[in-house]
């Protein structure tokens, strides 16, 4: 494999959640374990293992950072209920005090905001000395201020996918494949009972471990404080996110935006209005609907099905037995469309027999 950064004029869009975004990092997260049979190979450039390694790493230090923080949490349970034991069974001439070192602990601290926020910085002052790259972020103020905005909700986004991350890696190690689902590039919002679903408890465990932190001992609340209130804050934070009114707020004001944003380039352009050409041409009805009413698409359908839509002799498949049942008992296309589920339609729309009684349901509506 090659690489061409010189190479311009392709682009991808993000997805528009957190939601989205866990979806393709669940697939990202197996690809890149399964490197992990590739390092030993014969062959690879230092380079590459390292580039392997580093994509290993980048989902592997999820668990890694949730084991710290239970040890640490472990720890200190030991040290506010657990006496020391000042004077062990071996003879000795002083106490044995618990081991304690501040410095060596600020140090620690010290190397570990270096790792995450140099690189941050050394762009930011790249940026600001390349002139064209300034203009085009905004100027150097409303860049500042993108980066502040940027490392808060990156930092409260950071304990939800750890603990998403950490899911992941486990379901990879038990052999759970992803799969592949399609993924959305639009608007990203998702009903609240949906976001309680899948976050609540991301929330339930910001709160648990907020309580069992103050009740161990204050300064560790306050220590622990970006990660608990990261995840209570799950649900509104995914949420807001996630609004496509947020981000336009955003633009207007100047934040977050790339240069491709603020002088998009042709490319973009054209996409762009195809994209919106399309989206008036290709406006999606019901498809029963559409069948009916369009004979090419109807002949289009069925010529792409197998066998015509014919029911292959062994195919005993559930959702069109259950699909052909309901539509014989439908008195109306309304009345079957409510009665069959996402799956049992699908299954109707590939049956020939299952779909001329729908359409023949739509003729006695008409």
């Amino acid at each position: 494999v090659h690489m061409v950064p010189g190479l311009e004029g392709s682009y991808e869009e993000g997805p528009p959640s957190l939601t989205d975004l866990a979806v393709r990092d669940r697939r990202w997260c197996q690809g890149n374990l399964q490197h992990a049979a590739v390092l030993p190979g014969r062959g690879l450039a230092f380079v590459s293992r390292l580039h392997l390694l580093t994509g290993i790493g980048s989902y592997i230090t999820a668990p890694l950072w949730l084991a710290m923080l239970t040890a640490g949490l472990l720890v200190s349970l030991q040290g506010r209920f657990v006496p020391p034991d000042y004077f062990p069974s071996q003879f000795s001439l002083f106490p044995s005090w618990p081991a304690q070192d501040p410095v060596r602990a600020a140090w620690v601290f010290v190397g570990t905001m270096s790792v995450l926020l140099a690189p941050k910085l050394i762009a930011y002052v790249l940026m600001l000395l390349d002139g064209r790259r300034r203009r085009g972020f905004g100027g150097g103020i409303l860049t500042f201020l993108g980066v502040l905005l940027e490392t808060l909700l990156s930092g409260l986004m950071a304990p939800i996918m750890m603990i998403i991350q950490s899911a992941a890696v486990a379901s990879i190690l038990m052999g759970r494949d992803s799969g592949w689902q399609p993924q959305r590039r639009d608007d990203g919002s998702v009903p609240l009972g949906a976001l309680l679903q899948r976050y609540g408890f991301h929330t339930l465990l910001g709160i648990a471990l907020g309580v069992v932190a103050y009740l161990i001992a204050a300064p560790l609340f306050w220590w622990m404080s970006p990660v608990i209130l990261g995840l209570v804050l799950a649900v509104p934070l995914v949420a807001l996110t996630a609004l496509r009114g947020a981000g336009t707020g955003l633009r207007r004001l100047g934040l977050l935006m790339v240069p491709e944003e603020r002088t998009p380039p042709q490319v973009l352009e054209q996409a762009g209005a195809i994209a919106e050409r399309l989206a008036v041409e290709l406006r999606e009805g019901e498809a029963v609907a559409r069948l009916r009413g369009d004979a090419g698409l109807r002949a289009a359908h069925l010529a792409f099905l197998p066998d015509g839509g014919a029911r292959r002799r062994g195919d005993h498949s559930p959702e069109r037995l259950v699909a052909r049942a309901k539509i014989a008992d439908a008195a109306s296309l309304p009345e079957a469309l409510r009665a069959l589920s996402a799956r049992e339609k699908a299954a109707a729309l590939g049956d020939g027999e299952a779909l001329a009684a729908l359409l023949a349901l739509a003729d006695q509506r008409g």
